[in-house]
């Protein structure tokens, strides 16, 4: 199994905060009474199939790629929210998956998650310092004035202020790029080594996007931590990132640093994304943009995804080898991809 230590070109010498290793999870599609009067068996969704990689600790880690890769579901399974149907998950040096109830919650204090809804994610019945002492409660902070204090830390590391006003307003008081601070705040207050962003700039105005990137780069100098950052954006990931992971149905295709990737991206997916990134310039607006896919085809979009390249029915460049599933190969220092184009090379 070939794994990609994030996050190396910026933190060779750190070690890995997390280890994931074949990790895989199918959802089953329950058939209606028409499919069964039919016949039709039932279908499988290979959300998360065999997917491998490390994060050293300090490093932000991209998982990318369209709605329904399996990027979600990747986040959900190492917070161990749903449980996995194989793999192995090390957090720190220790099996996730076989922690008992002392190891988890250990774990979910040193592993939090923020999520993309700003506006969902929060309780509009709570103030804003139940919201972000919530966790502490949890895990058994119980002290008025200590849980009042970390609240405010928290509040003013992500610049909330002033601090004693915010603590006690409503989140339909507060703007979105608040309400997304506030879910920070929730999120550090715990002091965690890992947390896992789920495209928390996506719901956001552009205005605000970058100065929320730029808190959580800060943030991460600051406490060494270690981020999972997912998105379909490869616009902030090349911004945010370390190392980058490529997604589609499931599979990892392409993997290495953010320079190597969007650079100089080898799969045709990864290129694909890259090229249906708008143009700053508006000159190049103006010129014709060929987006490297196959829009229109004979072949089943579901034809291989079993057992060949789950790219091959929209893959300009498909050939009969592509109905085998190709392996992840590293074709140059640190840069993996997954496709046969690439065989000889490597």
């Amino acid at each position: 199994m070939v794994m990609l230590d994030a996050g190396s070109t910026r933190s060779t010498r750190s070690t890995n905060l997390l280890e994931v290793e074949g990790l895989r999870k199918w959802f089953r599609i329950k058939r209606s009474i028409l499919d069964i009067l039919h016949g039709k068996q039932e279908g499988v969704v290979k959300a998360v199939d065999d997917v491998s990689f490390s994060v050293k600790q300090g490093s932000t880690f991209v998982l990318a790629g369209e709605s329904g890769s399996g990027k979600s579901t990747i986040a959900r399974l190492i917070l161990r929210a749903i449980e996995p149907d194989g793999g192995s998950i090390r957090f720190a040096g220790r099996d996730v998956l076989s922690l008992d109830k002392r190891g988890l919650m250990w774990f979910r204090r040193s592993a939090q998650m923020i999520h993309q809804d700003p506006y969902s994610s929060l309780n509009p019945r709570m103030k804003v310092i139940s919201i972000v002492g919530e966790p502490l409660e949890v895990h058994g902070i119980k002290d008025r004035r200590e849980k009042e204090e970390m609240v405010f830390k928290a509040l003013e590391e992500v610049r909330l202020e002033p601090v004693e006003e915010i603590a006690y307003r409503y989140p339909h008081m507060l703007s979105g790029g608040q309400r997304q601070r506030v879910a920070i705040a929730r999120a550090l207050v715990l002091k965690p080594m890992l947390i896992v962003a789920d495209e928390p700039v996506s719901m956001l105005d552009l205005s605000v996007r970058a100065e929320i990137l730029e808190l959580m780069q800060n943030l991460k100098v600051k406490h060494n931590i270690t981020y999972i950052y997912i998105t379909h954006d490869l616009s902030t990931a090349r911004y945010f990132g370390d190392s980058i992971a490529i997604l589609y149905k499931g599979k990892i295709v392409e993997m290495g640093s953010i320079d190597d990737v969007l650079n100089e991206p080898l799969h045709p997916y990864t290129q694909a994304l890259i090229d249906a990134i708008p143009e700053p310039d508006p000159a190049s607006r103006l010129r014709d943009k060929v987006i490297r896919i196959r829009a229109s085809t004979s072949i089943s979009m579901d034809e291989a995804n079993d057992h060949g390249c789950r790219f091959y029915a929209r893959c300009p460049y498909a050939m009969d080898i592509c109905r085998e599933e190709p392996k992840l190969l590293e074709v140059k220092n640190g840069h993996l991809v997954s496709c046969f184009l690439y065989k000889s090379s490597v």
